[in-house]
């Protein structure tokens, strides 16, 4: 696996706006950096871009390529197409990272995509009601999702990434389904979890293969849930494998060795391609995003939340990521320490910071967690989300921080 120094996470439409070579000039010049990570393949979501042409950015699910049509011909689900993408601007940014000698790294939204689910609902995760809920969450055990995440990541392989940069490809939690969410029930964590879980038949099926009874882990889902609809008090208490269902428990297990064996064929395509894979973990996220204030036990050990055993997809993919949403350098060692252990020796691991808010105060700050992240027994790299999406001055942490490693 290729490693780098530091990236940095930006859009196509920063380096539209702004030119390509004045960002590089930032990030690779300025910040320090040697690698830019791009989004390829992006979801919908409404930003705050401080200092881009619009204050506030509306974003929308598709690709920033036209969708090879051999790779896609016949295929029932092809992504969208973002504005411009006949202009193929990851060529472009491909050419000019070359002739800087510095990194590129194709970021790609896999199995979270609006559109698809919309249009096609029985790809997506099916709850334990039978309901078909969460649209933005593709099922990582259907064949047409499957087939889907192969095509896409080899796509992006062909735009000459050194890395593709996996996120979402597993499954999803039922607090991000959708992009306006309401719940008047005071949900607890294990009601929340167990919405979130899919009992689609092809879940089932690979539950039944494993010796897994899924209807009747399907049962006492629904049970659990049911008794909060019908106003009773949440279960109280951390969420914790041991504190599931019996057979709600040997159910969720089933969901690694799907999560895993997609991680392996998507790596597999890309390596084909020329390229290499990053798996990204989105646990810190789960855990830290809104406030940085993660609580409980460490995100390697909360991975089976979306299906992922970090050990186990770390045999299968040569490089690792992880989100260190935390205000705690402490607790920023502690993650990566954790993964770096729980990951095998050939795969790189990668962590990724928040240079400002809500988990960074100052340069001086970012400089602890950038040193406790890379630290001994930690990453292997640490990268910096997000260029568009903070001011100026919160980028400028950047440098400072990376003189600390």
């Amino acid at each position: 696996m290729e490693t780098s120094t530091s990236a940095v996470y930006a859009f196509v439409e920063d380096l539209r706006a702004e030119g390509t070579d004045a960002v590089l000039d930032r990030v690779l010049g300025t910040y320090g950096c040697d690698t830019l990570t791009v989004a390829a393949a992006y979801h919908r979501a409404r930003d705050v871009t401080p200092h881009g042409p619009a204050r506030v950015t509306l974003r929308r699910d598709g690709a920033h390529f036209v969708p090879p049509s051999d790779l896609f011909d016949g295929l029932r689900l092809t992504p969208p197409v973002q504005a411009g993408a006949e202009e193929e601007p990851l060529r472009e940014v491909r050419r000019l990272t070359a002739e800087r000698g510095a990194a590129l790294h194709g970021w790609t939204v896999f199995l979270h995509n609006t559109t698809l689910g919309l249009a096609h609902p029985d790809v997506t995760q099916q709850n334990c009601f039978g309901d078909r809920a969460a649209p933005a969450d593709l099922c990582p055990a259907h064949p047409d999702v499957r087939a889907y995440a192969v095509a896409l990541a080899r796509s992006v392989a062909r735009l000459g990434v050194d890395a593709v940069v996996a996120e979402s490809l597993h499954y999803g939690t039922f607090g991000h389904g959708y992009h306006h969410e309401r719940s008047f029930v005071p949900l607890g964590p294990l009601e929340d979890f167990l919405l979130g879980l899919c009992f689609c038949p092809y879940c089932a099926e690979r539950a039944a293969a494993a010796g897994v009874d899924a209807a009747a882990a399907r049962a006492e889902a629904a049970r659990v849930v049911a008794r909060v609809l019908d106003g009773a008090d949440p279960h109280a208490g951390e969420l914790t494998p041991d504190g599931l269902p019996g057979p709600v428990a040997a159910y969720v297990r089933t969901r690694t060795a799907t999560v895993t064996s997609l991680a392996a064929t998507v790596a597999d395509a890309v390596a084909a391609e020329g390229s290499q894979l990053v798996f990204l973990d989105l646990t810190g996220a789960i855990k830290g995003y809104g406030n940085g204030l993660p609580t409980g036990a460490l995100a390697v050990d909360e991975a089976w939340r979306t299906g992922v055993d970090p050990a186990a997809v770390g045999s299968v993919v040569p490089g690792y990521a992880v989100l260190a949403y935390a205000r705690d350098p402490e607790r920023v060692a502690a993650d990566t320490v954790a993964y770096r252990a729980a990951l095998p020796a050939r795969c790189s691991l990668r962590a990724v910071l928040r240079p400002g808010t809500p988990d960074t105060h100052s340069a001086e700050h970012l400089a602890a967690k950038t040193a406790a992240a890379g630290g001994p027994g930690g990453a292997d790299a640490v990268d910096f989300y997000h260029y568009g999406l903070v001011p100026f001055p919160v980028l400028e942490r950047v440098p400072v921080a990376l003189k600390s490693r």
